[in-house]
């Protein structure tokens, strides 16, 4: 049975033989914290590619016997903390569980695993409990010893002192760590132990954006943040977790749109094929996240209405309707996460930000060559409003306001990247048209609510049930609808009324 925990914690460089400070007396800890007992023997054979793709990324994966979690332990980034998932071992030499391999094909794609250390701890362990009993913190004294495995074999060994949180809060962990600094003890210049052992760096540093950065380097520290961002989200997706698909998609389209607002920066044609690719799996991702709205909608619309309004079982029919298609949408986004056509797209998406195809402006000042972008992209938002004033009321005038709300997004996300350097009145304008983008998005989903509700009142009746409740929900998408429209004119007006820098 797969298992997960978040695991917030510290870790200290130690000198060997090191005695830990007193730490009965920290804010919430009992008078008396319990000492360490017996010594733990855990060994561990951690995981990756030749190229280290997972600890670059920050990430972790080992088979550990010993402890009371023995097991293969797969750590990700979540936030300052870790998520550590954790599948029981089968017997001695196991492969390396499917379900943890899974989560991290985002990095290893078509990559095999192989072992890279393997690292003993001899382990001391001292909880920290409350007057109730219940543990707060684990603070272990850890005597490591490790070697690579490969072509060639290091080995090193050293001491640590880690600071794991079970059930303090930040307060208490700031409290251990301003303890353990004084009684001399250094903070750990590496995240995990498998770092320490290669001797590597966790991942590549991006480079702080000031008022003399140029244009590329702006442009490229946002695709470099947001392409993380993707690869971070991917096993989440693959988890099931709560919003995990909406935050893919639009990451995904934060990288298309950036590609497309800074046209003057990188060379279009270069980008064309990378665009094309980030579009279908925009779509993708798009069919599962509005089968998502929408069912929910329905559901919290029908449980909105007076009771003596609901006929039939119009619930059950919003289930019935949408069971199917969303789990044929999500079934749709775990199989192009595990295609050949993604793994090509990521592939695509490193090798451009490692080398990016910049025009000769992307060296330019970003301050002068960025503004000039960010016009153009209000300039076809403005372009976009105007006709879809001219659109006939309908259908007609949706899709209009369909493509202002594309063109805000697009103004949105060049705004988010160039605003670390062009400042607040450039962060303003993409605030701004953040609200253009998020109010014409409620019109776009109350436009498409009406016609699934018309759509369910026909099945309704075709069935023999009474089909009031969804004309009533037909109405009010449709009430809807319209007032959005209007305050999406609104919002628009606010925000060109702002400069841009």
């Amino acid at each position: 049975m797969t298992t997960t925990a978040l695991e917030r914690e510290q870790k200290y460089e130690a000198p060997p033989g090191v005695r830990l400070p007193s730490l009965d007396d920290l804010p919430g800890a009992a008078a008396q914290a319990e000492p360490a007992t017996d010594t733990d023997t855990l060994t561990a054979e951690y995981y990756d590619t030749v190229d280290l793709r997972l600890l670059k990324a920050g990430i972790t994966l080992r088979r550990r016997e010993g402890g009371r979690d023995q097991g293969w332990h797969l750590k990700l980034p979540d936030g300052a903390a870790r998520r550590e998932i954790r599948v029981p071992l089968d017997r001695p030499g196991d492969p390396v569980p499917d379900e943890l391999t899974h989560l991290i094909r985002v990095h290893t794609r078509t990559v095999a695993l192989h072992p890279v250390a393997r690292i003993q701890t001899r382990r001391r362990t001292t909880t920290l409990r409350d007057p109730a009993g219940t543990s707060l913190a684990k603070v272990v004294s850890d005597e490591v010893a490790a070697q690579t495995l490969g072509s060639s074999t290091t080995v090193s060994q050293w001491n640590e002192i880690e600071v794991e949180l079970t059930g303090g809060n930040a307060d208490l962990l700031r409290a251990v760590h301003k303890r353990l600094r004084h009684s001399g003890l250094r903070s750990a210049s590496y995240h995990a132990k498998l770092e320490r052992a290669l001797g590597a760096e966790p991942g590549r540093s991006r480079p702080r954006l000031t008022l003399r950065s140029t244009a590329g380097q702006v442009v490229l520290a946002y695709l470099d943040a947001q392409a993380a961002r993707l690869k971070a989200f991917d096993p989440a997706v693959r988890r099931d977790q709560p919003d995990s698909i909406h935050q893919l998609r639009v990451t995904t389209r934060r990288l298309r749109s950036t590609l497309q607002a800074f046209g003057s920066i990188l060379h279009q044609p270069s980008s064309a094929h990378l665009r094309a690719e980030l579009k279908w799996l925009a779509g993708v991702l798009g069919e599962a996240r509005e089968a998502e709205v929408l069912s929910e909608h329905l559901r919290s619309a029908l449980s909105d209405l007076p009771a003596e309004l609901v006929i039939g079982p119009a619930q059950a029919r919003v289930r019935l309707h949408f069971a199917p298609r969303e789990a044929d949408a999500r079934a749709a986004v775990l199989s192009a996460l595990d295609s050949d056509r993604y793994f090509a797209l990521l592939d695509e998406l490193d090798e451009f930000i490692l080398d990016p195809p910049f025009t000769r402006k992307a060296a330019r000042p970003a301050r002068d060559a960025l503004a000039a972008d960010l016009r153009q992209a209000r300039k076809r938002a403005r372009r976009r409003i105007s006709r879809a004033e001219r659109a006939r009321t309908g259908p007609d005038r949706d899709a209009a306001l369909h493509e202002v709300r594309k063109a805000a997004k697009r103004a949105r996300y060049a705004g988010e990247a160039a605003g670390p350097v062009l400042g607040k009145r450039t962060r303003r304008f993409a605030k701004n048209m953040k609200s253009v983008q998020s109010v014409l998005g409620d019109q776009h989903d109350a436009v498409n609510m009406r016609a699934v509700a018309r759509e369910l009142g026909v099945h309704a009746h075709l069935a023999g049930e009474n089909a009031f409740s969804f004309g009533l929900l037909h109405e009010r998408a449709h009430r809807d609808a319209d007032e959005y429209r209007r305050a999406g004119r609104q919002a628009w007006q606010r925000a060109v009324g702002g400069k841009l820098i």
